[in-house]
């Protein structure tokens, strides 16, 4: 019974050792997160220095520096950017918002505003299958948009009751599925390595 009981401790013990170390490297990711270098200014040196793990992120938030502090004016400045510049800072908004709320999310965001330009950059970077996806979670959203649309009255209530029967969460379940497939971020990458004077700054 003693031996047991100290067992068990033990394993307690080991499981909350473990649970430690887990948060421990949950806080440093944040931590290397929120730290991480944002470039101003790509160069091509930089851009060759960044890992491939890195190198999306830094990307983007190289052009999100380029934004005006009035957000009302994010589609502006996008659209004045080169197609590729264009398509790595959609596409991430697009994987950022579909992984948090699904494509109803990234339609009633901001993000929604680029959606009829997302089926061409993901092909420009070679994502055709998402592509497709995206194509024909498009015209779902064009075709039901009063359905999709009638509870999203400003409110959190009514924006989670339009998740209710929404023709589009179909859509976020072959998204998720086509990850384990297709892998978005490494076609970004190889996009960025290839074309990366689209991305350089000076």
């Amino acid at each position: 019974m003693l031996t047991g009981l100290s067992l068990g401790s033990c394993s307690t013990k080991t499981n909350k050792e473990e649970e430690q170390i887990s948060n421990d490297k949950i806080a440093k990711s944040f931590e290397d997160f929120n730290g991480r270098p944002v470039y101003m200014e790509l160069t091509e040196q930089i851009i060759d220095t960044i890992s491939d793990d890195n190198l999306v992120q830094a990307v983007f938030d190289n052009l999100s520096q380029k934004q005006p502090t009035d957000y009302k004016k994010e589609y502006e400045t996008v659209m004045s950017w080169n197609k590729s510049r264009q398509a790595i800072y959609m596409i991430w908004l697009l994987e950022a918002e579909v992984n948090n709320g699904g494509y109803n999310q990234f339609y009633f965001n901001s993000s929604g505003q680029f959606y009829k330009y997302l089926p061409d950059a993901l092909k420009l970077v070679g994502a055709i299958r998402f592509a497709d996806l995206t194509t024909r979670a498009n015209n779902i959203y064009t075709k039901e948009n009063q359905k999709i649309t009638q509870h999203q009255d400003g409110s959190v209530e009514g924006f989670s009751k339009s998740y209710e029967d929404n023709p589009l969460n179909k859509f976020d379940d072959e998204f998720y599925a086509l990850y384990r497939t297709e892998d978005l971020y490494n076609i970004q990458v190889k996009y960025i390595r290839k074309y990366k004077s689209e991305f350089i700054d000076k």
